[in-house]
């Protein structure tokens, strides 16, 4: 069945008026007719099982037949991501998204390349927002994680509440094993650098703010590869992707 993520305020009532993007896709894309069942989900575990009763030129409408609730299985895992070059961000949402990450914190940092501009940033991110969204109904998950704004480092680490917070430093670090083989946290954030990785002084501020310097192995990791790799780890040792429990 087709999935697709709505606003919340578009499944308060039983007859639900489709968004342009999801009557584009049913209508156009996937040249489905009315009568067809979709899933509508808003995003925070509500999901609606609905029958599409109009699909026309000028838009279309669907019927709600079944409510329910559904929970995030995933372990929770906070990624702060310094900021990579280009778009290799739009990757870092995309496949975070399907390994369950629940927070994405973009940051700025002193080898970070900003983009400049209040109105580009906005555009940007509602582009993450889609891609976030789309990867969310890829992979069947009920829940979309939540997109922070554009940070500093210094005010992402200080507001960063998570009770395990690791930074992914090659420099005077420890093993990852070391860190994960104590009892399983409620939550954990994963710091990660852009291309250059963090200076010296940028390290010490994150030990300050709590988090540990770690290493997950004698390869270095691109910026846009270091998070999944933590992320599926511990997916495994504490989330879904495995059966849960310590190290």
């Amino acid at each position: 069945m087709l999935r697709f993520f709505v606003s919340p305020d578009r499944l308060q009532d039983d007859e639900v008026n489709l968004p342009e993007e999801v009557f584009h896709h049913l209508h156009v894309v996937m040249r489905r007719s009315a009568g067809e069942e979709i899933l509508l989900l808003d995003g925070h575990g509500s999901v609606c099982r609905c029958r599409v009763d109009v699909l026309s030129k000028r838009g279309g409408t669907a019927r709600v037949l079944e409510r329910w609730q559904e929970g995030e299985t995933a372990f929770p895992v906070h990624l702060l991501q310094g900021l990579p070059k280009g778009d290799k961000f739009d990757l870092v949402l995309q496949k975070g998204t399907e390994l369950g990450i629940g927070v994405f914190t973009p940051v700025i940092s002193e080898r970070s390349v900003p983009v400049r501009g209040a109105e580009r940033e906005d555009r940007r991110l509602q582009r993450w927002q889609r891609i976030m969204q789309e990867a969310a109904r890829q992979c069947r998950r009920s829940r979309l994680p939540r997109l922070e704004s554009v940070q500093s480092l210094e005010a992402a680490l200080s507001s960063c509440q998570a009770e395990l917070k690791l930074m992914l430093w090659e420099e005077e670090s420890r093993p990852l094993v070391e860190v994960l083989s104590g009892r399983t946290p409620r939550e954990v954030a994963v710091l990660v650098g852009p291309e250059g990785g963090f200076t010296a002084e940028e390290a010490a501020l994150a030990r300050h703010f709590g988090f540990i310097p770690v290493r997950c192995g004698p390869r270095i990791l691109r910026s846009e590869t270091a998070g999944f790799a933590i992320a599926a780890v511990l997916q495994y040792l504490y989330g879904d992707l495995g059966s849960g429990g310590d190290l």
